[in-house]
């Protein structure tokens, strides 16, 4: 009997090995099937489990989505199932507390819509692609913006605000909506929107507030942070709903402490996410409420940690670099350590901002919205003028499978298969690179400011922690246990 990829289901299993979240992927004997994810860059084959697995992430479902669209379905049920009980290695008795560990309820698994450009008989549209599922094409055919084209066999809604609010509206509880990295927002309700519709909306559930983000906004904060901060401000409203937004606006210090004191007690926050939340909480109060005479010097933070950045040798960062045969990958590892840039920088590069003439690398928009210029190393020129002539990049220096910019999760994927690949023990993340650009420029005899300016640091004071884990004289200093 002939293979068919009609009824094809790919099932999704939840797999941890040395203690990182996997995705076992799972299908019925179908050479179709295995040659398509042998092209998914994204997805290896494991020769210890005897199946294809991938990084457990929602950026790469949905990469998994899109590659086997018509072709297979993609099931994730099984993803979330709950572990057997196992016998704890010890315990923690947590204090009582009256708030909360998570005051959103979120929704279970809901399919995904994923909206991306479409150029339709001349005229500017938005496609909405999903897994065939009979009530949300039912949902979408009634929708009053959405229209079927039987040329393109896909659903598509006007590029405009309004249309995509009833789409929200419509789809509220049914589907989420994903956008292509294609797609910019520039209405901040309906970025809130797609950034709340995982959360139910029991009742008394409490939006976050316009004017709070459109502050954000205004003040020129990233977006990244607007919406971190817009995550942290909501779980606040919510976890106290019962008292209602005016006597939550009416707080002093004492409440705020009190909601950062049940969260610190539950063990389940880092000290970075407790003071980023103070920061996002303190903002409302002081720069939207105005609130100038709440003292707020006397809302409680913890205290940062004073930790040292992880710093991997030259070997092992040449060992990284080599681990790859992909050129698109080995050109992004080599940016992230010859030029010390940031993930999110290195993404964000544009072919114009290569600027081989003067060997430099033109960094737009780093954080703080700060520009900056950094090393242009000839070994890297070389590559990357070899990428260049097979790639053809159009905008973006670094373009995805299916266009627009390459993404932050893909840049991580790429480096943690890499660190397996190269055999490295050491937990380390691709700002690792960064941290080991800028010791081995101290290393290498580099004054601190010249390390500080390429960095792109303000103070000096941050970039001093290198020379605390530089190696540099250390060899000469002699240990009194030797002298025994």
């Amino acid at each position: 009997m002939p293979y068919t990829t009609s009824q094809s289901v790919i099932f999704l299993n939840a797999l941890e090995h040395e203690g990182k979240p996997y995705v076992r992927l799972w299908h019925k004997p179908n050479p179709f099937i295995n040659k398509r994810l042998k092209e998914a860059t994204w997805v290896k084959y494991s020769k210890t489990y005897k199946c294809f697995v991938m990084h457990r992430s929602e950026h790469c479902i949905e990469l998994l989505h899109r590659h086997f669209e018509g072709m297979a379905r993609v099931d994730s049920r099984y993803l979330n199932r709950p572990k057997r009980l196992r016998p704890a290695a010890g315990t923690v008795v947590l204090a009582a507390g009256k708030g909360q560990s998570e005051p959103l309820e979120k929704w279970p698994e809901l399919p995904v819509v994923r909206l991306q450009p479409l150029l339709h008989e001349g005229k500017e549209l938005i496609q909405l692609s999903f897994a065939y599922d009979r009530t949300l094409y039912v949902k979408l055919k009634n929708c009053s913006v959405c229209q079927w084209l039987p040329e393109a066999r896909c659903f598509a809604v006007p590029p405009d605000s309004r249309s995509w609010h009833l789409l929200v509206d419509a789809l509220d509880g049914l589907a989420q909506v994903w956008l292509s990295q294609q797609l910019k927002i520039k209405d901040m309700a309906l970025q809130a929107r797609l950034w709340e519709q995982s959360y139910q909306k029991l009742p008394g559930y409490l939006p976050c507030p316009m004017p709070y983000l459109e502050k954000l906004l205004l003040l020129n904060y990233s977006l990244s942070t607007i919406r971190t901060y817009h995550s942290l401000l909501l779980r606040f409203l919510n976890g106290h709903k019962t008292k209602g937004l005016e006597a939550i606006q009416a707080f002093g210090a004492e409440e705020i402490n009190a909601y950062h004191r049940s969260m610190m007690q539950s063990q389940q926050y880092s000290n970075s996410f407790l003071n980023q939340s103070v920061n996002a909480v303190k903002f409302y109060y002081q720069r939207v409420l105005g609130r100038h005479s709440m003292r707020l010097d006397e809302v409680e933070r913890p205290g940062k940690a004073e930790r040292l950045p992880t710093v991997l040798s030259k070997e092992e960062v040449g060992r990284i670099l080599q681990a790859t045969d992909n050129l698109k990958h080995r050109c992004l590892l080599q940016l992230l350590y010859a030029g010390g840039l940031r993930i999110g920088e290195v993404i964000n590069l544009k072919l114009t901002d290569v600027q081989s003439k003067r060997n430099l690398l033109l960094i737009r928009g780093g954080k703080g919205k700060k520009d900056r210029t950094t090393l242009l190393s000839q070994r890297l020129l070389e590559s990357l003028r070899a990428y260049y002539k097979v790639y053809k990049p159009k905008e973006w220096l670094f373009e995805g499978q299916f266009g627009g910019q390459y993404t932050v999760d893909s840049t991580r994927n790429v480096f943690r298969a890499c660190v397996e690949k190269a055999g490295i023990r050491t937990k380390c993340t691709p700002h690792t690179l960064r941290h080991s650009f800028a010791t081995h420029l101290l290393e290498q005899g580099t004054d601190l400011r010249y390390i500080q300016v390429l960095l792109g640091h303000r103070s000096s004071k941050t970039t001093e922690i290198y020379t605390h884990v530089t190696a540099h004289a250390l060899d000469k200093i002699i240990s009194p246990l030797d002298n025994l």
